[in-house]
């Protein structure tokens, strides 16, 4: 099973066509699947995947990184680069050079959604790619969800229930041999809103780091 879909994955028709239509109105732009945001040591050193929702409109599906070009990725890896997770600036290019460490980082939906919501069935059709994302990591330690959706399609991903594993901003758990975090997604939306701060954010990290500490 392939980790990663082709640039014209077929598989969710409602979001080919709309990469279809923003192919058109804006050709410069990556629109396509966003593939995993990797370390340059590879696949054996990442102990860290994140796990976002899928990539904005002009974020990731401009830029073709996660993350990149939209404010969450402004607090995420302004927070990874403080934790050491990330290393050099980010300047919200796929170019900017900066790296990750020990870390990667993949959406559960790889196409833009029309208004950023994705349908249920193509949540669970993505997951296509998203289960080979983590067999393909074998030193994997803990996994980060932001927000229910990508919270609650990680959950079966690895084989659990949602009613076991309940999304809750902060909370910890063991799922497959993996130490689960969670938190509300770093949109712009949640922090306009107050319904994430930086200092909620930094504190998921926090919990993050320290656990990884004890897993050297």
């Amino acid at each position: 099973m392939n980790a990663e879909p082709t640039r014209d994955c077929p598989l969710c028709p409602r979001l080919h066509d709309f990469i279809a239509e923003w192919r058109l109105r804006e050709p410069s732009w990556f629109n396509a699947p966003v593939p995993t945001f990797m370390p340059p040591e590879g696949e054996d050193t990442v102990r860290l995947l994140i796990v976002g929702l899928a990539p904005g409109l002009r974020g990731a599906n401009r830029t073709g990184r996660p993350f990149t070009g939209d404010y969450a990725g402004d607090l995420l890896y302004r927070t990874l680069i403080r934790f050491g997770l990330a290393r050099g600036i980010y300047e919200a290019r796929p170019d900017d050079g900066l790296e990750l460490v020990g870390t990667a980082i993949v959406n559960a939906v790889r196409c833009v959604p029309p208004e950023n919501k994705p349908t249920p069935g193509e949540i669970t059709t993505c997951r296509t790619f998203l289960s080979p994302a983590f067999s393909r990591f074998p030193n994997i330690r803990a996994v980060l969800t932001l927000g229910a959706i990508a919270h609650q399609s990680t959950v079966r991903t690895l084989g659990g229930r949602v009613a076991a594993f309940p999304f809750k901003h902060g909370a910890t758990a063991e799922i497959a041999d993996v130490r689960l975090f969670s938190s509300y997604h770093c949109s712009r939306y949640n922090t306009n809103t107050g319904v994430l701060t930086e200092e909620m954010f930094v504190g998921v990290f926090a919990q993050i780091a320290e656990f990884l500490r004890t897993q050297d």
